[in-house]
């Protein structure tokens, strides 16, 4: 037992009854006598220190997933750490303890973005377990800081746990029916990855049920799994007042007292909500043990213990002054988080734009001077932001004449009440016989996509009905593309839209995910070529959404590019360049697999004009018969930046887990046959090879 787990079941043991369930609500009071002080559990640090003033915004997670770099997803984590640090100090200085002042995170939200109506979708990594995994441990990882001491700068938090992606109007008591085999290979993956590899603090629950039993009060997942299987020894949430489900929606248990008991004996030590209120009648009423509620509380005081914010513990980082929050340094780095971030989808030639050859602009659209269309949601309040609109003007001055229209509305038919529909197309039209060129930016925000009752979305819960662009969007398009002008669109999403007339008319597409507070600098810089396009896409843009299965049906069949059988209108891992690299050598260290799995080592040569970043992607393929088996998966990836002309090596290193597969029952096996391994900027599939102008280079290897 380490010294904190033992400071706090000291602590535990001179506490009542009553003050130990009282530390297990998310705002915890006071206990003067044992020197424990206020707490508010309940922080959210998605991309950023959020509801909480000032502080940076960085990229939305799905657009981190997007630079497809653990590094630099670790370096934000660790600034978001250092802002949560800063706020949290200025707050106890001036006795402030309220909800979201704390250094419990309940970030990353690990959740497989399986299908793309799903509104909380872009809180995610995207579509692919092992992205997740990794991008997720970076986070971990960047926000905790662990020391050989067991110490923390924050507490991270793995949500939501398990098997959780929409409907949203149904998540309070929908029965996620999900396979063995389903489990272990696609929805389990990143927990696991973020409890044994990054050794995650925190794990909180889901609303929804797992095959009949709600996840916040699921024996199966919060003890067998994640404590016995998995070793975790941090503390486990509730998602907020999803306990009251268990018997308002699950109808699992018969009332608050029977659900309380239900969460704590499970495994559950902290509820975002009111129902552990409840737990003086439990136990009463002999419906739990005073011990399981020790065992819970103890979780919950080594937490605080290792933050150093209880008793005699302290930590290091008690000095980060305020000042650091969203300064010159975090501009910075949130400027070089978008950039890495941007995917470039498409490009006839046209970028990047050479402002010594233009005179006007076009830039028109909903979304081009919009702030809310930057952030996400779970977001802090930026002390500058930069929308597509005012990073031009910043980028170009007075030397290109801008032109903007809002064009339409995100998603009405006017954007003035009293007006006629489509109420500013004329003024589009006459922007476009104006200008040289014409930057269109389309797409949602967080009142359209987001968490139920979070948006304004409340026909569809935070929903998307349809990939579709919203509104007159995608007639305002039309339009534009009409006048004969040359195109850019740009689209602020977070996540995959049916963008197919774009596709065909319009001459660059440029996908921004939300780009963060800094989002108009970066676009600004990309469209004339400050800097070579890297990101790649985490998710599959579908043409349409006719060909998704039923969004209840949570079998992975026909869903992500792992098994739809469906040509994707751009696949999963693509994303163009401005420069051209050519992989000139793979040498593996074997062709046959042993224990240590295989090396390989690439030789990469910048054959461009341009010094750039270049993402290889290493795709494996078992060649041998079997049930529900994936084409091919992602396992491995680095980014590797190289000059014009240069040439630099990189390695893609395969365990031997990466050739495992799970079978029928969820137990993951290396099975004897013969494997190929893809190499390359993008999937080994028709469509990713006709957009890339190549395909991946193909390597056998034999268990």
């Amino acid at each position: 037992m380490d010294k904190y787990r033992e400071y706090a079941k000291e602590l535990v043991s001179q506490m009542t009854l009553d003050q130990k369930i009282s530390q297990m609500l998310h705002s915890s009071p006071a206990i003067d006598r044992l020197g424990i002080s206020a707490y508010n559990w309940w922080n959210e640090a998605l991309h950023g220190v959020a509801r909480a003033g000032t502080a940076t915004v960085f990229p939305q997670a799905i657009a981190l997933a997007a630079t497809f770099d653990e590094g630099l997803v670790g370096e934000i984590a660790a600034a978001v750490s250092t802002e949560a640090r800063a706020k949290f100090n200025a707050g106890q200085r001036f006795g402030d303890s309220d909800i979201y002042k704390g250094l419990t995170l309940w970030a990353p939200n690990v959740n497989i973005f399986r299908d793309p109506r799903w509104g909380r979708g872009h809180e995610t990594y995207g579509e692919d377990p092992y992205l997740t995994s990794r991008m997720g441990c970076a986070y971990v990882r960047g926000l905790q800081n662990r020391q050989e001491d067991g110490s923390i700068k924050t507490a991270a938090c793995a949500k939501h746990f398990a098997v959780h992606s929409g409907p949203e109007a149904l998540r309070h008591g929908f029965n996620a029916e999900v396979s063995p085999q389903d489990l272990a290979e696609t929805y389990l993956p990143a927990f696991k990855a973020l409890v044994k590899e990054a050794k995650v603090e925190s794990v909180m629950g889901a609303y929804n049920a797992l095959n009949g039993k709600p996840c916040c009060g699921n024996e199966d997942l919060l003890t067998h799994i994640l404590r016995e299987e998995w070793g975790f020894d941090g503390y486990v949430v509730s998602d907020c007042w999803a306990v009251r489900d268990f018997h308002e929606n699950h109808k699992a248990t018969g009332n608050m007292a029977e659900s309380a008991s239900l969460a704590v004996n499970s495994g559950c030590d902290l509820n975002c909500g009111s129902a552990f209120a409840y737990l003086t009648q439990a136990v009463e009423e002999g419906l739990v043990e005073e011990s399981a509620i020790d065992r819970a509380v103890t979780n919950l005081l080594t937490t605080r213990a290792r933050l150093g914010i209880i008793g005699d513990f302290t930590s290091g980082y008690d000095n980060i002054p305020y000042e650091i929050t969203d300064s010159e340094h975090m501009r910075e780095l949130n400027l070089k988080a978008t950039k890495s971030s941007l995917v470039l989808l498409k490009n006839n030639g046209i970028l990047p734009l050479n402002k010594e050859k233009l005179t006007a602009i076009g830039v028109i659209g909903p979304n081009a001077d919009s702030r809310a269309a930057l952030s996400g949601n779970y977001c802090g309040t930026s002390s500058r932001y930069i929308t597509v609109l005012e990073g031009l003007w910043e980028y170009l001055g007075d030397s290109v004449r801008i032109l903007y229209s809002q064009g339409c509305d995100l998603y009405k038919d006017r954007v003035e009440q009293l007006a006629e529909p489509d109420d500013r197309i004329s003024e589009v039209k006459a922007i476009c016989e104006a200008s040289d060129v014409v930057i269109t930016v389309l797409g949602l925000d967080s009142t359209l996509e987001g968490e139920q009752g979070d948006t304004g979305n409340s026909y569809a819960s935070g929903d998307k009905p349809s990939l579709n662009l919203p509104g007159l969007q995608e007639n305002l398009l039309r339009t534009v593309c009409e006048s004969g002008k040359p195109v850019i669109a740009i689209i602020i999403s977070g996540s995959a839209l049916s963008i197919g007339y774009a596709d065909e008319n319009a001459d660059a597409i440029i996908q921004s995910f939300y780009p963060g507070a800094m989002g108009g600098k970066a676009i600004a810089q990309l469209l004339f070529g400050e800097y070579s396009p890297s990101g790649k896409l985490p998710v599959t843009f579908p043409r349409t959404e006719e060909e998704l299965p039923d969004f209840t049906d949570y079998s992975m069949t026909g869903r992500t590019y792992r098994y739809s059988e469906h040509e994707a209108l751009y696949p999963f891992g693509y994303g163009l360049s401005y420069t051209s690299f050519d992989i000139i050598e793979v040498k593996a260290s074997s062709e046959v697999l042993g224990e240590d799995g295989v090396e390989i080592n690439i030789t990469l040569k910048n054959t461009g004009a341009m010094d750039g970043e270049c993402v290889i992607e290493a795709y494996v393929k078992f060649c041998g018969e079997g049930e529900h088996i994936p084409g091919y998966q992602l396992k491995d990836f680095t980014k590797a930046f190289a000059g014009a002309g240069e040439t630099v090596s990189a390695q893609i290193k395969l365990l031997p887990n990466a050739f495992a597969l799970a079978d029928s029952e969820g137990v993951f096996k290396v099975n004897k046959g013969n494997y190929t391994v893809y190499i390359g900027e993008s999937q080994p599939d028709k469509r990713s090879a006709a957009l890339m102008g190549k395909a991946p280079i193909e390597m056998s290897f034999t268990f």
